[in-house]
C-alpha cells in the first residue's frame, strides 16, 4: 500500500473501513467509538492509529514486559526507570548517565541512508529530552546473506547513514555489532544506542504540569515525511516482494539536530522548562498526548499554528508526520519570551501551539474548528493490550535434536591451520575496519576505548577520571535454539564485555527484535526471551532501565531469528586503569579464565563452515558469570592485568587472533592437556575470558581465582622474539600441542585475511 492510500483514508473518512488502511483492526476501531461515544473524526482516527500501533503502544508485548518491573532488583543507582524517554543511573560524584537503544528497522530497508540516519537522530533526542548531553552512540546492525546483491545496497546505505548523521553531530561511535545471517534478508536490523551525561539536578521528565503553561513546538518545520511510519511501516510485515506499505521515510538534518541539542540543553539548564518531549514516532500525536497524560491531564492545541514545510498538508497529516529534529516543551507563561530568545539565538524556529489545562481532555483546533476531543490517556497509555496466543513451535524439538556432533571436524595440525585462516576471514568474524573507519570514534576527545575493543568507554569527568563503558551483544542463533537461554547468553556476553575493560556492570537496556506477534511461535520466542532476560537481570542485580520492542521483522511467514539485543552499561572510577585488548610486554603470561566444553551448537564454526543450526546453545551459570566479572574488575583495579579480552564468537582462536593483531606482538600458546585442540580453539562455551598477567602478579592472580573457586589455566606467554627463533620475518602466533605438532600463524597473514573480507564484498 502506498502513502497515497494512507492519505486517502485520512481525508476520506466516509469510505468503508478507513481504519484498516491505517493499521487499526475492526475491534480497535469499535473501542475508539466506545471511548468517544461517537464516530471519531479523521484527525482523531489519525491520532489513535499511530498511538495504538504496535510500535508505539507495545500492545502485544506489555503483558510480558511487565516482568522487567516485577522482577526488578533493588538498585540504589537507578534514578529514572522504565516509562520515560530513557533510563538514568547514578555513577557517583553527582554525575548521572542516561542510555537507551531503539530500532529503526523497516525504514532502513526501504530507504537505508535516511532510515539509519533518522534512527540515530531519534535516539539522540530521547537522550537530550532527559536533560543530558549526548556523548557517544553505538549501532548494533544485522544484515542478510553478505553475498546477496541487495545486501550491498542495504549495508552501504545504512553504514553511510549512521556515519553521516553521527559524524555531523560530532558524536563518537564507540561500539556496536555487524552480523550477517540469511534470516535478515529483507529485514535488516538497525538498532541505535546513545549515551548521555548530566548532573543529578539536570534530570527532566516528559510531563505537562502547571495549569496555564504554554506548549511550545520548536526545531525543524513539519513536513510530509514519515506519515504513517509507525502505524503502517513499522507495525506490519513485508510481503514476499518487499514492503507492501511504503510511506515516506523520515528525512534527517544532522546540522539542525546539532543546533537543537545546544538549544535544548540551554533552556533546560536555565530552568525555563517544566516538561519536555521529543517528537519521533507518531510526531505531534505522541508528544501532545503523552505530555498531557503524564501531567495535569488536559491540553488544548491550535494545530494551525504549527510551522510547515508544505502548506498543503492536511491536519491529519500534520498530526501523523514524523518529520525529524523537533521537540515539544512545556513552559510557564512568564518564561516564554526567554525560551523563544534562546531558540532565536540558536536559529531555531519555535511557536506556542498549545496550553495546559485541567479539562482532562486533549483538544485540537484547526482554524477555529475543533477536530480532536479525546481523553489523552486513552491515546497515550490505555490502548489495547493483547495477551496473544503463544505456542512452542513444532519444529523446535527437531532443531534442538539436530546436534552438530557429526559435522566434519579438523583432525590434524594442517586442517587446524586451514580452519583458522578460513574462520578469521568469515564475514561475521572478519575485521570491521572498513565500516568503523567511516565513523568518527574519537571526536570530543573523551573516547577511551572504541571498536574493536570489547566495550566502548567514555570519560565523564576530566578531573577524577570517572567513566562509563557500554557494550551491546546478541547471538541470535543461540536464541533460535533456545530463546530463554539465548537472551541470557546475550546479556551475559554484554555484562562480561563491560567487566573485561575493568568497569562494574550497573544497568541494562534492550532492543527486542522479533517476527510477527500474530504468530504464536514468535510470541513464544518473545515470552521466553523476556523471561530469560528478566530472570538474569534479577539474579545479577542489574535493573532494566528501558528499551524497545520491534515486531513484524519478517517477510511473508518467514521471521528473522529472535534477536534480543542487550546493552549493558558499567562504571569505572578511573579510566586510566582500563584494561585494553592488546597484550604488550614480553614474558607476560596468557591465561584463560573459565571452562571450555564441547559446545559448538549455534557457533560461528557451525554456521560459517557448515551452514548448520541445531542443538542446544552453550550452558550458562550466572553465579559463575558474576564471579568472572568480579575477577576481571578486581584484576583491573589492582593492576594485575595488562590486557584482557572476552571469549565468545569464534572461541579462543578468534580471541587470541584479535589480541595478536591488535598488538602486532607474537605469542607462544599451547593446548591444555585433556582437551581436543579443535574444541579448545572454537568452542563457544560461555563465561570465559583471556587475561594477560605480569609474572610478578601471577601468584596473587591465581590465589584470587582459587579463593573464588574459578578455573584459571595458563595457555601461553607473550614472546616478540619467537619470530626470530623460528626465522619468520613477521611476528607470529604459535599454537603448540595441536595433535602433537605446532601451528604457526604469521600475524600479518592473519590481518590480511581478516581485513580483506568486507572490502571485497562491499568496498
Amino acid at each position: 500500500m502506498s502513502v497515497d492510500k494512507v492519505q486517502d483514508a485520512l481525508t476520506n473518512p466516509n469510505q468503508e473501513q478507513p481504519f484498516a488502511e491505517l493499521g487499526l483492526k475492526q475491534d480497535e476501531y469499535e473501542s475508539i467509538r466506545e471511548i468517544l461515544g461517537r464516530r471519531p473524526t479523521s484527525s482523531e482516527l489519525a491520532m489513535y492509529s499511530v498511538m495504538w500501533s504496535e510500535h508505539c503502544s507495545y500492545k502485544s508485548s506489555k503483558v510480558h514486559l511487565r516482568q522487567f518491573g516485577e522482577k526488578a532488583p533493588h538498585s540504589d543507582a537507578l534514578l529514572v526507570g522504565i516509562g520515560e524517554n530513557a533510563g538514568v543511573v547514578d555513577i557517583g560524584d553527582g554525575w548521572a548517565v542516561t542510555f537507551k537503544v531503539e530500532s529503526h528497522n523497516h525504514p532502513s530497508y526501504v530507504e537505508p541512508y535516511q532510515g539509519a540516519a533518522t534512527g540515530v537522530g531519534g535516539i539522540v533526542r530521547d537522550i537530550i529530552s532527559m536533560g543530558a548531553r549526548p556523548v557517544a552512540i553505538m549501532d548494533p546492525l544485522r544484515f542478510g546473506d553478505p553475498t546477496h546483491p541487495d545486501t550491498r545496497r542495504v549495508l552501504t546505505g545504512i553504514v553511510s547513514g549512521v556515519g553521516g548523521y553521527g559524524n555531523c553531530l560530532g558524536l563518537p561511535n564507540i561500539g556496536g555489532e555487524i552480523v550477517f545471517d540469511a534470516s535478515y534478508q529483507g529485514n535488516p536490523l538497525v538498532n541505535a544506542l546513545c549515551v548521555g551525561t548530566m548532573r543529578h539536578a539536570d534530570i527532566h521528565l516528559a510531563k505537562a504540569t502547571g495549569i496555564g503553561n504554554s506548549v511550545i513546538l520548536y526545531g525543524a518545520r513539519t513536513g510530509g515525511d514519515g506519515i504513517g511510519g509507525v502505524s503502517v511501516l513499522a507495525s506490519e510485515t513485508f510481503d514476499a516482494d518487499g514492503p507492501a506499505k511504503r510511506p515516506s521515510v523520515q528525512v534527517g538534518d544532522p546540522f539542525m539536530e546539532k543546533l537543537l541539542i545546544e538549544c535544548t540543553l540551554e533552556v533546560l539548564h536555565a530552568g525555563l522548562v517544566e516538561g519536555i518531549q521529543d517528537l519521533g514516532g507518531a510526531g505531534i500525536s505522541c508528544a501532545t498526548s503523552e505530555l498531557a497524560s503524564n501531567g495535569e491531564g488536559g491540553m488544548h492545541v491550535w494545530l494551525d499554528r504549527v510551522l510547515l514545510r508544505d502548506s498543503t498538508l492536511s491536519p491529519e497529516e500534520i498530526l501523523m508526520s514524523e518529520s525529524q529534529e523537533r521537540m515539544c516543551a512545556v513552559v510557564e507563561p512568564k518564561q516564554v519570551d526567554a525560551f523563544l530568545a534562546v531558540c532565536k539565538k540558536w536559529d531555531i524556529e519555535a511557536v506556542v501551539i498549545g496550553e495546559v489545562n485541567d479539562s482532562g481532555r486533549l483538544t485540537v483546533d484547526w482554524h477555529g474548528e475543533q477536530i480532536v476531543d479525546v481523553p489523552p490517556r486513552s491515546v497515550a497509555h490505555d490502548g489495547p493490550v493483547y495477551n496473544r496466543p503463544l505456542a512452542r513451535p513444532d519444529w523446535q524439538d527437531a532443531r534442538q535434536a539436530n546436534v552438530p556432533d557429526d559435522l566434519p571436524r579438523p583432525k590434524s595440525a594442517n586442517e587446524i591451520r586451514e580452519t583458522f585462516m578460513t574462520m578469521i576471514a568469515t564475514p561475521n568474524l572478519a575485521a570491521k575496519t572498513w565500516v568503523t573507519s567511516q565513523y568518527d570514534r574519537y571526536v570530543m576527545g573523551n573516547t577511551v576505548l572504541a571498536q574493536p575493543e570489547d566495550s566502548g568507554m567514555i570519560r565523564v569527568d576530566e578531573e577524577s577520571g570517572l567513566g562509563v563503558a557500554v557494550s551491546t551483544d546478541c547471538n541470535a542463533r543461540f536464541a533460535a535454539l533456545d530463546p530463554y537461554r539465548g537472551a541470557q547468553l546475550a546479556y551475559a556476553e554484554s555484562y562480561r564485555n563491560v567487566a573485561v575493560t575493568g568497569a562494574v556492570p550497573l544497568a541494562v537496556t534492550n532492543c527486542l527484535n522479533f517476527g510477527s506477534p500474530e504468530d504464536p511461535s514468535v510470541m513464544w520466542q518473545f515470552e521466553q526471551a523476556v523471561t530469560g532476560l528478566a530472570d538474569a537481570c534479577l539474579q545479577m542485580n542489574t535493573p532494566v532501565t528501558g528499551g524497545n520492542v520491534s515486531f513484524y521483522n519478517q517477510t511473508g511467514d518467514v521471521a528473522i531469528h529472535p534477536t534480543p539485543v542487550v546493552g549493558v552499561l558499567g562504571v569505572i572510577d578511573d579510566v586510566d586503569r582500563r584494561t585494553p585488548m592488546a597484550w604488550a610486554e614480553d614474558g607476560e603470561l596468557i591465561y584463560v579464565l573459565g571452562e571450555t566444553k564441547d559446545e559448538l551448537a549455534g557457533s560461528e564454526w557451525a554456521h560459517a563452515i557448515h551452514n548448520h543450526l541445531g542443538g542446544l546453545p552453550p550452558g550458562l551459570d550466572l553465579n559463575k558469570e558474576k564471579t568472572l566479572a568480579e575477577i576481571l574488575v578486581a584484576g583491573s583495579r589492582d593492576g594485575m592485568f595488562s590486557a584482557a579480552h572476552d571469549v565468545s564468537d569464534g572461541g579462543i582462536a578468534q580471541s587470541l587472533a584479535e589480541m595478536a593483531m591488535k598488538s602486532n606482538i607474537g605469542a607462544r600458546t599451547w593446548i591444555p592437556d585433556g582437551i581436543d585442540p579443535f574444541v579448545f580453539l572454537w568452542s563457544e562455551s560461555a563465561t570465559r575470558a583471556i587475561v594477560v598477567v605480569a609474572r610478578s602478579e601471577e601468584m596473587r592472580f591465581t590465589a584470587m581465582c582459587e579463593a573464588r573457586e574459578f578455573a584459571a589455566t595458563r595457555i601461553g606467554v607473550v614472546d616478540s622474539q619467537l619470530a626470530n627463533e623460528i626465522g619468520s620475518p613477521d611476528q607470529v602466533l604459535q599454537i603448540d600441542g595441536v595433535y602433537a605438532q605446532s601451528v604457526v600463524l604469521p600475524i600479518g597473514e592473519l590481518r590480511e585475511a581478516s581485513e580483506a573480507t568486507l572490502p571485497a564484498l562491499f568496498g
